[in-house]
């Protein structure tokens, strides 16, 4: 018997659970499909409790600039508190049961099981069929690329998931990937001590952002004792039951470790999600939408699905979006020129718009400042630990930022008042003419827009 519903959200992370919810709070028959927990894998493995881990590693790193500052400290580190942390306040120790009943307290029906289109409209989960009168909303998120590296799928290697998990440090640990994911996790793990190498295939960390930004992270991971390989590929990957064995191409010497976390991206499951019962190709990348992130009649997409990057304030963002279209509200399209991204490393870099290349691909004509935290006074004062920049890329035609890069002690932060000026299109004169509080990092903002050229 096939049931019947309103609407059918399939994927409960952070974007499908707030669709699902505020859908269910404004009186539809909603049924939500989850697989795994609810919430997804923000608040289990991924933003939070990485959170949590960086905080602790930085107050690491921040007792040990106390020499030369405040006077003598001794840090004696204790992973058991990290990873005690993660579960008792983070995760409920993996169990989300708080959030399925905060789901279907609000109304709304849960489904456990893997949803899978089966016709326009409708759902297959759990040994049950769901036909939406709305529609349905596919939220189902990303899962970890795995490289074909021969011998690796045949090892006990580490996703993010395990590394939130671990109750216990490795000693060593390989990472492989050189993006967010992996050099703040490659961060955390030195600053407790574990010996930590990064192989990253580009020639630089961070090869989607910047080149500043990727260079700065090299340069913090290594005074962090991490050894760093860019411009390196992992050719073949054994595990002998106690450490892994990765060879590089072109390196003679193979590289050792207890543990091994791949961290080199993630990808859609659109042919497990029977995207092609609906006429989608289930071989592509993402689920493409428009401006009301509609993917076709009575179809909705929202989060990482949609390809626009693995961000929980881009997948609420767009939920919001979807909700007004489903319940036939006016409301303006999606707009991703101001999309703010930030990777969580001490210090953090953070950054809004376009890089400087992606604009000048775009055959924009462009001004550029770049201005070290450090020459700020702000930076001057907070000496140990103020590594970082201010970059900005002005659209030189019409007078506005269109992209920035804000790295330093609280880069995440001082992005704010940038991704404000690139979404609203702020004249870059009227922002020269700004009052900037004295001393703060942002006021290094203020510098750079004195030195676009």
């Amino acid at each position: 018997m096939i049931e019947q519903a309103d609407v059918v959200v399939v994927g409960l992370g952070p974007g499908g659970e707030y669709v699902a919810g505020t859908l269910a709070e404004a009186g539809l028959d909603v049924v939500g499909i989850e697989a795994e927990l609810v919430g997804g894998e923000c608040p289990y493995w991924g933003c939070v409790p990485s959170k949590m881990m960086i905080r602790a590693g930085n107050l690491l790193a921040e007792a040990r600039r106390v020499p030369g500052l405040a006077g003598e400290v001794a840090v004696t580190p204790d992973w058991g508190r990290v990873a005690g942390r993660i579960r008792g306040e983070a995760t409920d120790d993996w169990n989300d049961q708080v959030a399925a009943d905060r789901l279907t307290g609000k109304g709304g029906r849960l489904v456990r099981g893997t949803g899978r289109l089966v016709g326009p409209r409708r759902v297959a989960a759990g040994g049950r069929t769901f036909q939406a009168r709305r529609g349905v909303v596919l939220a189902t998120g990303t899962r970890p690329r795995i490289p074909p590296v021969p011998g690796l799928e045949t090892t006990p290697y580490w996703t993010n998931r395990d590394a939130m998990a671990t109750k216990e440090l490795p000693a060593s640990l390989l990472v492989l990937g050189g993006g967010a994911i992996g050099v703040e996790l490659a961060q955390v793990f030195a600053r407790f001590g574990c010996v930590v190498t990064v192989v990253e295939g580009q020639d630089r960390l961070l090869s989607a952002e910047e080149p500043e930004a990727g260079e700065l992270a090299g340069s913090v991971l290594r005074a962090d004792g991490v050894t760093v390989l860019t411009a390196a590929r992992a050719r073949q990957v054994s595990h002998d039951g106690t450490a892994f064995t990765v060879r590089l191409d072109g390196v003679e010497e193979p590289l050792t470790a207890e543990r091994l976390l791949v961290a080199t991206g993630r990808r859609a499951d659109l042919a497990t999600l029977g995207v092609d019962a609906v006429g989608l190709d289930p071989a592509a990348a993402a689920v493409d939408t428009d401006g009301q992130l509609r993917a076709g009649a009575g179809l909705w997409a929202v989060g990482d699905i949609t390809g626009w990057g693995s961000f929980t304030h881009v997948s609420m963002y767009q939920a919001q979006i979807a909700v007004r279209d489903i319940l036939g509200q006016p409301g303006p399209d999606a707009d991703y020129r101001a999309l703010p991204r930030v990777t969580f490393t001490d210090p953090e870099i953070a950054a809004v718009g376009l890089t400087e290349r992606q604009a000048r691909e775009q055959g924009l004509r462009v001004r550029t400042s770049s201005v070290p935290i450090a020459s700020s006074t702000r930076g001057w004062i907070h000496k140990a630990g103020n590594e970082g920049f201010v970059k900005l890329i002005e659209d030189a035609d019409r007078g506005v930022l269109i992209g920035a890069t804000s790295a330093g002690p609280a880069g995440g932060e001082v992005l704010y008042g940038l991704n404000v000026a690139v979404h609203a299109e702020v004249p870059v004169e009227q922002l020269r003419h700004m009052i900037y509080t004295y001393p703060t990092f942002h006021r290094t903002v203020e510098a750079a827009l004195g030195a676009l050229r």
